[in-house]
């Protein structure tokens, strides 16, 4: 195996992302040895405000740019003789690709070729690894009871999900035909610091405070298994150095909660932290019309890494929900 402690520069793509954002200074910090190179767009979702405390580390470069841009993606591998790739760079929001799946296609799919390609030329058979970040949604949808493994057939019911899909098997196929040393990780629903105002927790903090209605699609039934991100940057660390070319790992963090439940802690957290004058934050939550191909149920069987990686998620949902509204709220200085 590869010792990825040695002299090594790892191109990160999509890091001033979300999880990106949260996963760089967690790595800086544990790899004091290894040389980080972030690749990012910065579209609407990535934010280097949320890499300030990393901007002026000596092992860090950002570089503004598109994954899908050949040229820059070779002259990168070049440049910084990058030795490792972990790719966060994705379209994620469900919505969007409901109502514009072209860039989905395009950056999920195009994008993580191109990375592949350019690593599997530059490496000429070196034992470099390639660890892709993806999601639970290529699963499809549970019932009521069992879990997603490493084993479970692919089933995604959205543009993004099946252009994650795409881009998994080629991950996969780029082990299989050219003997690369990849690594894919498919991850329950992230929540913590950093998190773009779209997705669903923020939006809950977001609606509360300012007053208005907090919209739940459907029924509020849907069910998603929570990992806290802090949680989940400690499994990507693992897999990236300990996880067995060709091999899935599923993270997930044991929280299985209905939507509905979810605005409720956390108006429960906002009546404690910032109590309305009247009544509870509880009262704005309102059921909206639901999505399109709307997933019942995501739940992980995180087993596997947890045997073989020595993994675990260690943040009970309670308390990262609570750091995670502390968060928002110095955000909005509230």
């Amino acid at each position: 195996m590869v010792d990825h402690q040695s002299n090594n520069t790892i191109l990160i793509t999509g890091g001033a992302g979300f999880i990106g954002s949260n996963f760089i200074p967690y790595f800086l910090d544990k790899n004091p040895n290894i040389k980080v190179v972030n690749l990012d767009v910065l579209t609407y979702a990535g934010d280097l405000g949320n890499l300030k405390e990393v901007e002026k580390h000596p092992n860090y470069t950002f570089i503004k740019g598109d994954i899908c841009d050949n040229l820059l993606v070779k002259h990168l591998f070049e440049e910084y003789n990058i030795t490792g790739v972990i790719n966060f760079a994705a379209e994620s929001h469900v919505d969007n690709s409901i109502n514009s799946p072209r860039q989905f296609i395009k950056t999920n799919i195009e994008g993580t070729f191109n990375l592949l390609e350019n690593a599997r030329i530059f490496w000429n058979g070196k034992n470099n690894k390639f660890h892709h970040i993806s999601t639970d949604e290529v699963y499809g949808s549970l019932g009521e009871n069992g879990f997603f493994t490493e084993e479970s057939n692919y089933q995604p019911n959205s543009p993004y999900s099946a252009s994650k899909a795409s881009s998994d098997f080629l991950v996969r196929s780029y082990y299989h035909t050219y003997g690369m040393t990849v690594v894919t990780s498919n991850c329950s629903n992230n929540y913590g610091p950093k998190q773009h105002d779209e997705k669903l927790i923020p939006t809950i903090i977001r609606s509360a405070i300012n007053g208005i209605k907090i919209p739940i699609y459907g029924n509020g039934k849907n069910i998603r298994d929570w990992l806290f991100v802090n949680d989940h940057c400690t499994g990507i660390n693992s897999i990236y150095h300990k996880g067995k070319a060709g091999e899935t790992y599923l993270l997930g963090g044991n929280n299985e909660y209905d939507n509905l439940t979810i605005a409720t802690k956390i108006c429960e957290v906002l009546d404690l932290k910032i109590p309305k004058k009247m009544g509870s934050y509880k009262n704005q939550i309102e059921l909206v019309e639901d999505r399109l191909g709307h997933d019942f149920r995501y739940a992980i069987d995180a087993s596997k890494v947890s045997k073989e990686l020595s993994w675990k998620a260690n943040e009970s949902f309670d308390s990262g929900l609570e750091k995670t509204v502390d968060w928002y709220l110095n955000k909005y200085q509230l």
